[in-house]
């Protein structure tokens, strides 16, 4: 294993913040956690601060910690963006890729894209997180993650976006769903009809709690969950209509199983998708290679089934 370019004090800080105690990064790094310690105190010295608080049941940075941490983090995203371009050198397209992902995206495009990287290039390994809209933005912003596919991307300075696409709103429901046959619906009519509903943890939700929240008056008909695969299971069933995009349920409605039915409703909003990165930071071979496939399987996915929605709509 080749030595780090990175002191040892600073990657000793970053891991304790991360374990929240010294004796659980003495075990992620393998060192004695004697040596952890004594570079904490000296680092304490130094400036004359303490770099942590020290609680019953572990250590959590200060102020002053959480500087040591964020310059200890950038330099080992430094460190890993420079070992990619040496390897780069070698001729071979070779490192890793942080990439945080949709809950909906696991079992649509994303197996694909994984398939594709390890065919086409096996040196290249994913660290592949699930996560919500705010929660890949701030892995983004906090050097947590090198690239994010995210759902309805608020613009902040920080990022930069890809690539990014309008995902019109809609319903899905299955074939046998009294809705089925329509070419389109309007919120009246789907609000007459049982909803599987998203939480406000999810930006769709809270869009249509903000410009449409008389959708959801009557809370008998309405079952709520964070969970996308449990409201895909109850729209499967047949009982429930959800709102939703095609990228959401894209696998359902390329094998037939749900019906996707645009709102025609002209205030209605597109929602959006997005692949971005962080615009403070350089992007490394490796993981441009991984955003230009993971664009590429977005963008193929999206087609397909707008394809097969076509061919399935009356002329």
């Amino acid at each position: 294993m080749r030595a780090s370019l990175v002191p040892a004090a600073l990657r000793y800080v970053e891991q304790v913040a991360r374990s929240g105690s010294i004796q659980k990064a003495a075990r992620e790094l393998h060192v004695a956690a004697s040596a952890i310690d004594r570079h904490i105190l000296l680092l304490e010295r130094d400036f004359n601060m303490e770099l942590f608080e020290r609680l019953p049941r572990g250590m959590r940075p200060t102020a002053a910690g959480d500087a040591i941490v964020a310059l200890a983090r950038n330099w080992l995203a430094d460190e890993r963006r420079a070992a990619a371009d040496l390897r780069q050198l070698q001729g071979v397209d070779q490192g890793h890729t942080r990439l945080v992902v949709m809950d909906s995206h696991v079992n649509g495009f994303l197996p694909r894209l994984i398939r594709g990287l390890n065919a086409e290039h096996p040196a290249i390994s994913l660290d592949v997180e699930v996560a919500s809209p705010d929660a890949a933005l701030t892995a983004l912003a906090g050097d947590a993650a090198d690239i994010a596919a995210v759902f309805n991307l608020v613009p902040r300075r920080e990022i930069h976006v890809l690539w990014s696409a309008a995902l019109p709103v809609g319903c899905v429901v299955a074939p046998s769903h009294p809705l089925a046959s329509a070419e389109s619906v309007s919120f009246q009519e789907a609000s007459t009809h049982r909803i599987a509903l998203q939480s406000r943890a999810l930006t769709i939700r809270r869009y249509l709690d903000m410009h449409h929240g008389w959708l959801f008056s009557d809370p008998r008909r309405a079952v709520v969950t964070n969970s996308l695969q449990l409201v895909k299971q109850l729209a499967l069933e047949g009982q429930y209509l959800a709102f939703t995009s095609e990228l959401d349920t894209a696998p359902e409605l390329l094998n037939g199983s749900l019906v996707f039915l645009p709102i025609r409703d002209t205030a209605v909003e597109p929602q959006s998708v997005s692949v971005a990165i962080d615009a403070r930071r350089p992007l490394s071979r490796v993981s441009r290679i991984v955003s230009e496939w993971l664009i590429a399987e977005i963008a193929g996915c999206l087609a397909a089934v707008r394809a097969k929605t076509s061919q399935a709509s009356p002329p």
